[in-house]
């Protein structure tokens, strides 16, 4: 990751990868709301997959950096890493809304009963 443009690859990289994960995260939600449960877990795993990936790309290049800023910090780098907290944030939010969803169905059979 010497010259400039395999950086600028890799950031994209991650913008990618963290979008497809907040993609997918939302995909999942709207899946869980039809109470299409296969589709949600299928889609929390895609979005889980895609923010790992994400994930590796941001310790590649931490790990390039060894701590002593030798990766330039400028306005691309900024916004990757802002879409991949977002990612993470939302995968981890929609989750949590998902398990509720499952309990407010469970719990409308069980009144039904």
């Amino acid at each position: 990751m010497d010259a400039p443009q395999d950086m600028e690859t890799t950031v994209m990289e991650l913008i990618i990868h963290a979008g497809e994960a907040r993609s997918a995260a939302m995909q999942a939600l709207q899946a869980a709301r039809k109470h299409s449960w296969e589709e949600a877990d299928a889609s929390l795993l895609e979005a889980t997959k895609a923010v790992r990936e994400a994930h590796r790309i941001q310790t590649e290049l931490i790990g390039a950096d060894e701590g002593c800023g030798k990766i330039p910090v400028n306005l691309i780098l900024v916004h990757a890493q802002d879409h991949l907290m977002n990612a993470m944030l939302c995968r981890e939010l929609v989750e949590e809304i998902i398990y509720l969803h499952r309990e407010v169905q469970e719990l409308t059979k069980t009144r039904t009963q």
